[in-house]
């Protein structure tokens, strides 16, 4: 790995976990990076997925005052989000790399259009939260635990855009705001992605120079996110997201 390389890797690690803070879908930066230098697609999931760990508890971190009074329905969901991270996790080690590379350019796609109708989710939201009171009652109801679990599978397989599906669901299915309800998507983010890590750790080929520099950089990336990251523009971060996770498409089905 050159200092470029690196460098690069650094700097994708910090945009991604700034923008999984705020979203979602920080893996359509890193990923596309870590491709560029050479990582096969697996080997570049499962070290992305490490390196996000430690961006991931550190958005949680940052958004601890949104999750005052939301323990009861943190616990529950967080057993969704253990499961079905595992499930995801263990698809990923026992399936084919050739099944990986026909599936993650659909997945990508997927998140592509979730990125895009992230406006739509986010005003349906806010229409929720006009119609009632904010609560932070354990209010988990089967659709929503089994809708998380099957959203937990994907984060375990491939975490792009994961958020986007927690937020989407949440917002659905719970009368909250949109700041608790992303205080809880951070955590869950942080659990799916820790056990997956904890798993591949054991399993599964990785690069330990890349890791790291994800690890640094998401890890100042998601205090960035807690603390000034909802002040930029969403519409560019919307837009960077896009034209790298097309990217990533483009390299994946030319390799």
């Amino acid at each position: 790995m050159s200092v470029w390389e690196a460098l690069a890797i650094l700097a994708a690690g910090i945009g991604a976990g700034t923008i999984n803070t705020i979203v979602g879908s920080g893996t359509l930066i890193t990923f596309p990076v870590l491709l560029a230098t050479g990582l096969p697609p697996v080997t570049a999931t499962v070290s992305n997925a490490l390196g996000l760990v430690p961006g991931s508890l550190s958005g949680a971190i940052g958004y601890r005052e949104e999750l005052r009074g939301q323990g009861r329905r943190v616990r529950t969901l967080a057993v969704a989000a253990a499961v079905g991270g595992v499930t995801g996790a263990v698809l990923l080690t026992l399936l084919p790399p050739t099944a990986f590379e026909t599936i993650v350019p659909v997945l990508v796609a997927l998140a592509l259009v979730l990125v895009v109708l992230q406006p739509r989710i986010s005003a349906a939201v806010r229409r929720r939260e006009r119609r009632g009171t904010a609560s932070g009652a354990a209010d988990v109801g089967p659709a929503l635990f089994c809708g998380l679990l099957l959203a937990s599978v994907y984060g375990g397989y491939f975490t792009a855009a994961q958020g986007i599906l927690y937020l989407s669901l949440m917002g659905m299915l719970l009368n909250d705001t949109l700041q608790r309800l992303n205080a809880v998507k951070n955590v869950l983010a942080a659990i799916v992605n820790s056990i997956a890590a904890l798993f591949f750790l054991f399993v599964a080929d990785f690069d330990w120079a890349a890791v790291l520099l994800i690890a640094v950089g998401s890890a100042a990336g998601g205090q960035i996110g807690a603390k000034v990251g909802r002040r930029l523009p969403p519409a560019v971060l919307r837009t960077v997201i896009v034209v790298v996770g097309v990217s990533a498409i483009v390299q994946l089905l030319l390799r």
